[in-house]
């Protein structure tokens, strides 16, 4: 029952803090700087969840052609260059880390 609860406490928290950025992002006028400023936090917040799991292997900084998930990321890099589609790019870099997982 308490773990129930916990979810439950967690989910009306989040929805809380989200929804109250939201609503008061409504009633207030945004500087022109803080929307370009905040432009900039999804691509900053990913690229620090994305890069260290593809570039560090073993607390090292591992840059070879032994790394599979530095080949898949640049693979994922080349679909998403020619083809603008996120769904795209996210299914032929997983495909591409399994593949080399797999025959390499």
């Amino acid at each position: 029952m308490n773990i129930w609860l916990v979810m439950l406490l967690g989910g009306v928290i989040t929805f809380g803090m989200r929804f109250s950025l939201i609503y008061l992002f409504g009633k207030f006028e945004i500087p022109e700087t803080m929307k370009r400023a905040l432009h900039y936090v999804p691509p900053a917040v990913l690229s620090a969840i994305i890069f260290p799991e593809i570039f560090i292997r073993g607390n090292q900084l591992n840059l070879s052609l032994g790394n599979h998930r530095l080949l898949a990321g640049m693979i994922a890099i080349v679909i998403a260059y020619y083809t603008k589609n996120t769904l795209l790019t996210i299914l032929a870099g997983m495909t591409a880390l399994i593949l080399l997982q797999i025959f390499m």
